[in-house]
């Protein structure tokens, strides 16, 4: 199943998606209440939805709408046939839970088998996954995506970074998979504990993802932590991690379009974009049975791209997350997503992947203050240095972005670490 679906042709790939599209249109709109007033509410009928270039007569689906239907109103099978729940954290309101039968658990673990098995992992493998467990996608995912394989599983979970280190080297982890902050840290800890990853440990690959990183982020992991790290792509309304990643070439994250449509939107219009313009990620889960979502939102802005990869592969690509319009922050009438600044601050030597954003105000006008630490190697104490290297930051922040910001430059190891998803953005005007 592996083998077949990562190497469909093009043509193969969108009859696929063609089918599979009509037949969920079908039966959302039989088995969904909430689909079959929404159709009947925009004055369409499922025969009107022949192939994915009809999909834009589809209203969007949104993350309201889960919270809206709270807590499992967007069903599209009996409750018996559940047999899987996950939720977020509902912090700002209901609760988003997604819902799965046992024939999407196991589709689930199959795509997370391609993912691995694209990065070049084999049953021969041992795989330490230290995302979150529990109502969290991200650790179960990769964790059924592994045994599907067959390869080893340590079910580390987050935290506890000095046991994650001592069973890396005592268990010889040869895969890590967790958040690309997380990774920094465990590679700084590490250190700390005397141990080299790159001599000391056995990891081959990195499967990073739950946040945006930059290339820069991928290059420090692979010069002090892993020989090569791997961006997946997933959301817990899509299933989880499983949704697309790089392969070997590196040049975007191959989507499984066997089980996903992808549409890029401009986020203020809606409008469908052509393929190569950036905008806002729509995603249509086409071989989904509990809770198939139609043209769901999903914040994330990037760009895809269908042309042929290196690597063989027909499944189009998307590039690196660039930010989610929710976190984008709007400063002086400007956008900033904060992975075009650590773009910028990660390519200084003297600097540290680790930084934080915090917007303020003085009466009308917005202020943004970038911290970021200075690395151990930064070996000059003379003030000057400091005071040279925190203008050229705001410098080439100012040209990069068009925004001034102020630079503040921290010791080594002040600024917080983080065992699950990096809180980059502290925005005061909110509070």
């Amino acid at each position: 199943m592996m083998r077949s679906m990562r190497s469909l042709s093009r043509h193969e790939i969108v009859k696929l998606q063609d089918d599979r599209l009509r037949k969920l249109v079908k039966r959302a709109y039989e088995s969904s209440p909430f689909y079959r007033k929404r159709f009947d509410d925009s004055k369409i009928k499922p025969e009107d939805i022949r192939s994915k270039k009809d999909l834009a007569k589809v209203p969007f689906t949104i993350k309201e709408d889960l919270r809206d239907n709270y807590p499992l109103g967007m069903l599209a099978v009996e409750r018996s046939k559940i047999v899987r729940m996950h939720a977020s954290s509902g912090t700002t309101g209901n609760p988003t839970v997604v819902a799965y039968t046992k024939k999407d658990i196991e589709a689930w673990a199959e795509l997370n088998a391609r993912c691995l098995e694209t990065c070049g992992v084999s049953s021969n493998d041992v795989v330490q996954v230290s995302y979150g467990y529990g109502l969290f996608t991200g650790g179960l995912g990769l964790h059924y995506g592994a045994e599907y394989m067959g390869a080893k599983v340590i079910p580390a979970s987050t935290g506890n970074t000095k046991r994650q280190i001592k069973l890396m080297k005592d268990l010889g982890t040869t895969v890590i998979c967790c958040t690309p902050s997380y990774a920094l840290f465990l590679a700084e800890s590490a250190k700390e504990e005397g141990i080299d990853p790159k001599r000391h440990l056995k990891l081959k690959a990195g499967v990073f993802g739950a946040e945006p990183w930059s290339e820069t982020t991928r290059k420090v992991l692979e010069e002090t932590f892993v020989e090569s790290a791997y961006d997946i792509y997933g959301m817990s309304e899509l299933n989880g991690p499983g949704v697309a990643i790089e392969c070997k070439a590196k040049d975007g994250l191959h989507v499984w379009e066997d089980n996903y449509i992808v549409e890029i939107i401009d986020p203020n219009t809606g409008e469908v974009l052509e393929n190569g313009e950036k905008g806002e990620m729509v995603v249509t889960t086409i071989n989904k049975e509990g809770m198939p979502l139609l043209r769901y939102r999903t914040r994330d802005i990037t760009i895809l791209n269908d042309d042929p990869c290196d690597c063989g592969m027909a499944h189009s690509r998307i590039k690196k997350i660039l930010g989610r319009t929710d976190d984008m922050l709007k400063i002086r009438g400007i956008c900033v997503f904060p992975s075009q600044i650590e773009e910028v601050l990660s390519s200084y030597e003297g600097v540290t992947p680790f930084y934080q954003l915090v917007v303020d105000r003085e009466g009308p006008l917005d202020r943004l203050l970038i911290r970021v630490e200075i690395s151990e190697d930064f070996k000059s104490d003379r003030l000057t240095d400091i005071v040279d290297l925190q203008k050229r930051l705001e410098d080439e922040i100012k040209e990069a972005l068009s925004i001034s910001a102020s630079v503040e430059l921290a010791e080594p190891k002040k600024l917080p670490r983080s065992e699950g998803k990096a809180q980059r953005v502290v925005d005061l005007r909110k509070i």
